[in-house]
């Protein structure tokens, strides 16, 4: 897989970037996200200077980042948690049949 060069637009300036040829789709909507974002922020804070709307921007999507982050440790955490829960009841169900198949003398060869 070799990278293309590629022309992404962000808040009025060009950029040549080297992106796979498969992964371009992806990097053209993370410029426009990354777009509106700083269009979004420009408006809400009246921050005129490009250099700290970006800083701002990078700092906003560090945070999003690390919140998801976090929410999937949690789900990852939770489903162990499951996981092992049904392990137990599992093993539990087939010690009980062990004993219930010992008790009527059922044998299997």
């Amino acid at each position: 897989m070799s990278a293309q060069p590629v022309d992404i637009q962000v808040f009025g300036r060009s950029l040549r970037v080297n992106c796979p040829p498969e992964q371009q789709d992806a990097l053209n909507a993370a410029a426009e996200d990354l777009n509106q974002r700083l269009q979004d922020l420009k408006v809400r804070t009246r921050v005129t200077n490009t250099e700290q709307l970006v800083f701002i921007a990078a700092l906003n999507l560090c945070y999003e980042l690390a919140q998801e982050k976090g929410k999937t440790r949690d789900y990852a955490a939770n489903m162990e948690q499951r996981i092992r829960m049904l392990q137990q009841t599992i093993e539990q169900a087939l010690v009980e049949q062990g004993h219930i198949t010992n008790r009527q003398g059922a044998k299997f060869e």
